[in-house]
């Protein structure tokens, strides 16, 4: 195995780790919150306001070994496919973020999970805040190192200069660094390989997993997706799916 190809490995490995071991009680109080949820039958949404760190709320939506409540907030604006220059305009536009959770009707008691890498950018906190206001619970995964290694200056920052993960209910650190990339090339001035990908879905997967894992302590088996390439996924998905067609936005 290349010599790189092991060191990025070896920098994954160290971030799940961390987050493993400093997040576990956070990402379990996550899980208990979705799992209520879930007993109400409420669909939660996820929401990852800003270039990839939308990525965060395709990886557990329509997802095979995803619950099928999940209801990921997919917005233009933000999305690389309108446009990467486009898209972080837009993400540090003021305004932006409070007008899309209007537009999914995220309202009191409901959840949505923010998702967004360095935690800082003006549709994040605008999303958060107006979720907040109009009464919902709020999970953030985030970096809390860079949101507060970034000055208030920045050009990204909301006009309120805050930080994603002081507004939540709940917080999960990303553990990401300044910058995300994490390897370093003899005679590249800037670093390659990306890591906040990896642990947002680690993070979510496990809030998922352990969420699940409560449901079924109780008796409760939720509608979970199967692989449509799977043998017998679209008869067990086509089970459920008219319960949540028009519930969910993208599905």
């Amino acid at each position: 195995m290349s010599t790189l190809m092991m060191q990025y490995y070896e920098e994954i490995t160290k971030y799940l780790q961390e987050i493993t071991t400093d997040e576990q009680e956070n990402i379990v109080n996550a899980a208990k919150v979705l799992a209520d949820h879930i007993k109400k039958d409420k669909i939660f949404f996820v929401y990852g306001p800003g270039g990839h760190s939308n990525l965060a709320a395709q990886e557990v939506f329509f997802r095979a070994g995803g619950l099928m409540h999940a209801s990921a907030i997919l917005d233009e604006g933000t999305l690389l496919s309108g446009g990467a220059l486009r898209s972080m305009a837009i993400e540090r536009t003021p305004g932006y973020g409070r007008i899309v959770i209007n537009d999914y009707g995220v309202d009191k008691g409901d959840l949505l999970i923010i998702v967004n890498a360095y935690g800082i950018n003006t549709a994040t906190i605008d999303a958060a805040l107006e979720a907040k206001l109009r009464g919902a619970f709020v999970i953030s995964v985030s970096s809390h190192g860079h949101a507060t290694e970034t000055p208030d200056n920045h050009p990204a920052r909301h006009p309120s200069k805050s930080n994603l993960h002081d507004l939540a209910d709940i917080s999960i650190d990303s553990k990401v660094k300044v910058g995300d990339a994490v390897m370093t090339i003899e005679g590249q001035e800037q670093k390659v390989g990306a890591i906040s990908t990896f642990v947002n879905a680690f993070i979510l997967n496990s809030v998922v997993i352990e969420a699940v894992q409560i449901l079924a302590n109780d008796g409760i088996s939720p509608p979970i997706w199967k692989s449509g390439n799977a043998t017998g996924g679209d008869e067990w998905n086509n089970q459920f799916i008219a319960k949540f067609k028009g519930k969910i936005k993208k599905l």
